[in-house]
């Protein structure tokens, strides 16, 4: 995040601005992976720089998929490590019913696969009062900065989203037999990856049931998909009622989850009552209307918008990413699609094209 990103941004609207549709930048800040004065320092400049450059924002508040900042919470087998007690098995999820299922690794496939930390027990009461401690500091820090810009800029914000393709065993899965692993070469590590489809295990080990015992929801037999999307939901509800006790309109708060199988239902874990829900688009980013868990989802939803919160066309043909985007932005509750990620983009020139050409259409005279 620096001016030269943003003046880059600036360059693709050829100076002109739009009636209805216009160009923003959205950020992520993992908040348990940076010490808390590197988080609001960070925020603070992603916001100082909005205002600089008049290009209104989204702000991703993550406490999911990046917390190594936090050993106090995963470290629980590692008395060589900072923040080493056996105790944090709770705070970690768990590859069967006990604490003596406790994971110490799990990997994520973002392009290619790579080794990361335990997922969160998304129930552990620990885990969510950090979450809590960070969002009481951030939050206030948006809507400060929100509430003294002038009326002609309040549009700055376009809104702040919480969770990160929330969900149990996709962005951080556990290998069977995973922390046997731990302390081999990573170059041995399994290469199966994910089978998105079959759920709960998504073709790999599953978890969740630490969240699932921790809740109350279950404590023996089979880990059921409802077991894992209620407790998303939960997590997800209780991050945004944070944030509208904190004061965030509810227009100007979104969720992402995200679906890997047709119609699962995790998708439905998107909404609540205090934040409006957001999806990731890949296979149907051509087209939402034709993803079946989105769309009834969304005649479920009471909010006033919903987004394409994560969203990427693939190829380079620069008349598909045209009509694609039009057609996600087709629904007038459609608030924003954000792109992901910039450092693919900008390269790619039938999207930047793609991205002009509908920003000219839509322009001001």
């Amino acid at each position: 995040m620096n001016h030269s990103v943003f003046e880059q941004i600036r360059q693709i609207t050829l100076g002109g601005t739009c009636a209805h549709i216009g160009l923003g930048i959205g950020a992520i800040f993992s908040y348990l992976n940076q010490s808390r004065e590197q988080s609001k320092a960070r925020l603070n400049e992603f916001l100082s720089l909005a205002q600089h450059h008049d290009i209104p924002i989204v702000i991703q508040l993550d406490g999911e998929q990046w917390w190594g900042n936090r050993p106090d919470l995963w470290n629980w087998w590692d008395p060589a490590r900072p923040g080493y007690d056996p105790k944090n098995r709770k705070n970690v999820e768990w590859s069967g019913w006990g604490a003596e299922h406790a994971i110490k690794i799990a990997w994520r496939n973002w392009g290619r696969q790579i080794r990361v930390l335990p997922p969160p027990n998304f129930m552990s009461p620990r885990y969510r009062r950090a979450c809590h401690d960070e969002m009481r500091i951030l939050v206030p820090l948006i809507l400060k900065w929100w509430r003294q810009l002038p009326e002609d800029k309040k549009h700055l914000l376009i809104g702040i989203k919480l969770g990160w393709e929330s969900a149990i065993g996709v962005n951080s899965f556990y290998y069977p037999n995973g922390n046997a692993i731990l302390n081999r070469l990573s170059e041995n590590d399994p290469k199966t990856g994910l089978k998105a489809d079959q759920i709960p295990d998504r073709g790999v080990t599953a978890i969740g049931y630490a969240a699932v015992t921790t809740a109350g929801l279950a404590r023996s037999g089979r880990l059921e998909e409802a077991h894992l999307a209620e407790i998303v939901r939960r997590h997800l509800d209780d991050l945004c009622a944070l944030a509208a006790e904190l004061g965030v309109p509810r227009e100007k708060l979104f969720t992402h989850v995200a679906g890997w199988k047709d119609e699962e239902l995790l998708y439905n874990a998107a909404l609540n009552e205090y934040s409006c829900p957001g999806w990731s688009f890949y296979k149907y980013a051509s087209d939402p209307a034709k993803d079946k868990g989105v769309q009834r989802a969304l005649r479920k939803s009471d909010a006033p918008y919903w987004a394409a919160v994560e969203w990427l066309l693939r190829g380079k043909d620069s008349k598909a990413w045209s009509n694609a985007i039009e057609r996600t932005l087709s629904d007038p509750k459609c608030r924003y699609l954000c792109i992901y990620n910039w450092r693919g983009i900008k390269d790619n020139q039938a999207a930047i094209e793609a991205i002009q050409e509908v920003l000219a259409v839509h322009k001001v005279d």
